[in-house]
């Protein structure tokens, strides 16, 4: 029997934090659009840059998310001044992880020469690089509001503000890129002004709105009085640290797959980028589903309704994998021409319609992963994610990518065909621990939608 309160639950809770998580795949569209439309050698650097901040922001989301579950504890328990403490509290550690990261992406930075990239590239990645290292603090500064809004269910603020915030990047590239208005033409690095203006922007705009709406106004007594306290910053990385490392080890199996992808030249990265943008497509919107999973099992799990625990995650696991059709049944038909929506360069096309069958294979494990890691937060049960990930990224798909790309000499689709194996051995294993977890809790059934 099919508890349908579940899947409308979930779908009510996370269609706006899917719509935020589609304004930036929109973004990312317009980004290698735009980008590879001004030449493929842009495209080309741009992928590379990209794929390595897309490392930090990705490990910095992750580690934000612990906010959430003691927002949402603690906005359940009516407790406001905590909430607004909580923020305090959550804005500095997010501002300590942006130095950390910024020192790291930095050193990363001075030994970009070592890494194998194309020599020719290294003049638009250097300055493009340098932009992007800039915007770290904001990005993670405008986490630490987000996931607070999000804890105490104000979805859709954070939702209108990321979709304004693409627009006015989206906007900008157009004028830096090209040079319009008068601005100079500036390719690349007018891409990467335009998204440090754009992140400067939503987080000015999110502080401005926490300080003056109503909605608001009840934690903002325990946010301006409330002190920087050894408690809070423990909970906050006792939970954030192993979410952030999953996820950040998840991407960066993406990243290094990338350096590899670049010792077969620019036309792989400029493909592997353009697939990259289309990956983000189903990833964000999975993400966005299992972040409302999070929630809805976090709910059941405090009320040790191990019932509705397991029915709200495989609900959940089934509302993703009709996204993963959806998203994979136009792509498998368009295989020919996405890659001219990009570039203008035929071997590029040819490339990306390569690498569509290894993309849709892997959504399945995609959305398995996405859905109950997730479920696994919920429960709380969050330091296993970490070893799980170092196997199933790291001892397995790494060392694939290598060994069909490489030794089998299939080239990038043989980089692509190891993603699958990673990702669907990352996505049983976490459904195995959801599993074992979820039946160490005496079984009680809630009528509770």
């Amino acid at each position: 029997m099919i508890d349908s309160h579940h899947y409308k639950s979930l779908i009510k809770l996370g269609i706006p934090i899917v719509i935020g998580q589609l304004g930036m795949i929109v973004l990312g569209f317009a980004d290698t659009l735009m980008i590879g439309h001004h030449s493929t050698e842009d495209l080309a650097a741009a992928s590379f840059v990209n794929n390595m901040f897309n490392l930090a922001i990705i490990f910095a989301t992750g580690f934000s998310y612990g906010l959430t579950s003691i927002v949402g504890s603690l906005f359940g328990s009516g407790e406001k001044k905590a909430v607004g403490q909580t923020l305090r509290n959550s804005l500095c550690a997010n501002g300590l992880i942006a130095i950390l990261l910024t020192v790291v992406m930095g050193i990363l930075y001075l030994n970009i020469h070592r890494l194998g990239q194309p020599e020719e590239l290294l003049p638009l990645m250097r300055p493009y690089y340098v932009v992007l290292l800039i915007s770290l603090l904001f990005v993670l500064l405008f986490n630490a509001f987000k996931q607070f809004a999000d804890g105490i269910t104000d979805t859709q603020t954070p939702m209108w503000l990321l979709i304004a915030g693409n627009a006015l990047n989206i906007l900008g590239n157009w004028i830096l890129i090209y040079g319009h208005f008068g601005f100079p033409e500036m390719g690349l690095l007018g891409a990467g002004i335009a998204t440090l203006a754009s992140r400067i922007v939503m987080f000015v705009a999110f502080v401005g709105i926490f300080l003056v709406t109503k909605r608001y106004q009840p934690y903002k007594e325990g946010f301006l009085r409330g002190k920087l306290n050894k408690a809070d910053f423990l909970r906050l990385n006792k939970l954030g640290w192993p979410v952030g490392l999953q996820m950040g080890m998840e991407t960066a199996s993406f990243s290094l797959a990338t350096i590899m992808v670049g010792w077969l030249g620019a036309t792989a990265l400029a493909a592997h980028q353009v697939m990259l943008t289309i990956g983000q497509l189903g990833y964000m919107m999975y993400y966005g589903m299992a972040a409302a999973v999070a929630v809805r099992v976090s709910n059941f799990h405090g009320q040790k309704d191990t019932e509705s625990v397991r029915r709200s995650a495989n609900a959940g696991f089934h509302i993703i994998l009709c996204m993963a059709v959806l998203v994979s049944l136009p792509l498998f038909f368009l295989r020919n021409e996405i890659g001219g929506w990009f570039t203008d360069n035929d071997e590029v096309t040819l490339m990306v319609a390569s690498l569509i069958v290894p993309f849709i294979i892997y959504q399945f494990g995609d959305g398995m992963q996405c859905n109950y890691s997730n479920a696994l937060r919920g429960i709380a049960d969050v330091k296993p994610v970490m070893y799980i990930a170092f196997i199933a990224y790291f001892l397995i798909s790494l060392p694939a990518g290598y060994l069909f790309g490489f030794v089998f000499d299939w080239g990038l689709t043989g980089i692509w065909l190891s993603f699958p194996f990673g990702l669907t051995s990352a996505g049983l294993m976490f459904y195995g621990r959801f599993r074992k977890q979820n039946t160490l809790f005496k079984p009680h059934i809630s009528n509770k939608p």
